[in-house]
């Protein structure tokens, strides 16, 4: 941990039950304590060095989204607000107080939820291939950054830290979660995506894509994890967006362009991100914290 960024979490009077590639997940009682460091992470691995701010702005966004999301779905979250946390917390106030939220304990469905708006990332790869993405057919002539007629639920599995995540089709989610709780998660991700991408572009901002993830608690769906975050989703200025290339991002993607540019070759060992590619990821993540947020 340098003065700025915060990439190790160690609580030791909690009980730490995960730990992911940015956030650790700690037990208190019949909870679970999410906290966000500020750790990056791209093409499944985690780098040196953290971006600023970043668990800050992921626990701010999502406090947000689950709040103003919540009349679509209910979710595991209790608080973000650091002074109705469990006393057990107060030692570590340091640590917690803006990058952390208290949340139900849920049953993960081991699903993710992706819902595409535009045709980019993977997806445009996908599309390039056979012109279908997670075995829905698109139409011929599509370019890159196009939006689609209408969002499409384009899943894939939920691998575990290190691993990839793999597109599935409907039918596989189905077969993970049953027929009933998998048609709850489609309709729910993609009525979350509507609402969001309303709000979103009355701040000036497009939402590509974006993943949920759902749990159970007592057999009733729930959403889980981070909401529409920088992390989790891909956020365009409307003012630049233009068909047929790809778009200035507000998420981490710039790290992953900067990784691409200098053809690191996705192994071992990981290279450490010089100090302005930092800076503007982290004024990135800001900036897309105040936009949707003011």
């Amino acid at each position: 941990m340098d003065n700025n960024t915060l990439t190790e979490i160690n609580l030791p009077n909690l009980q730490l039950v995960k730990k992911g590639k940015v956030r650790s997940i700690f037990k208190i009682d019949d909870n679970y304590l999410i906290v966000a460091s500020d750790r990056v992470s791209a093409f499944d691995f985690i780098l040196p060095n953290g971006i600023p701010h970043k668990g800050e702005v992921l626990t701010k966004i999502s406090d947000f989204w689950f709040n103003k999301l919540d009349h679509i779905i209910n979710s595991h979250f209790i608080t973000a607000d650091f002074s109705e946390f469990p006393s057990v917390c107060k030692e570590y106030e340091n640590i917690l107080r803006g990058r952390s939220m208290l949340v139900k304990q849920a049953e993960v469905l081991p699903v993710e939820c992706i819902i595409r708006g535009y045709l980019s990332g993977s997806g445009w790869k996908s599309y390039q291939k056979d012109k279908s993405i997670c075995g829905i057919p698109l139409s011929d002539g599509m370019q890159e950054s196009e939006q689609l007629v209408a969002p499409i639920f384009t899943p894939t599995t939920k691998a575990e830290v290190g691993e990839h995540d793999e597109n599935i089709d409907y039918e596989d989610v189905e077969k993970a979660v049953g027929k009933d709780i998998a048609l709850k998660i489609k309709q729910s991700s993609l009525d979350l995506y509507v609402e969001a991408q309303k709000y979103a572009k009355t701040k000036g901002i497009i939402i590509a894509d974006t993943k949920f993830e759902f749990g159970l608690i007592n057999d009733e769906v729930i959403l889980i994890d981070e909401v529409l975050t920088p992390d989790s989703s891909r956020f365009w200025p409307i003012d630049s967006y233009e068909v047929g290339c790809s778009q200035p991002s507000f998420d981490k993607q710039f790290v992953r362009d900067y990784l691409l540019g200098i053809k690191w070759d996705k192994k071992p060992p990981v290279p450490v991100l010089p100090d302005d590619i930092v800076q503007k990821t982290s004024e990135k993540y800001k900036d897309i914290q105040n936009r949707l947020l003011n």
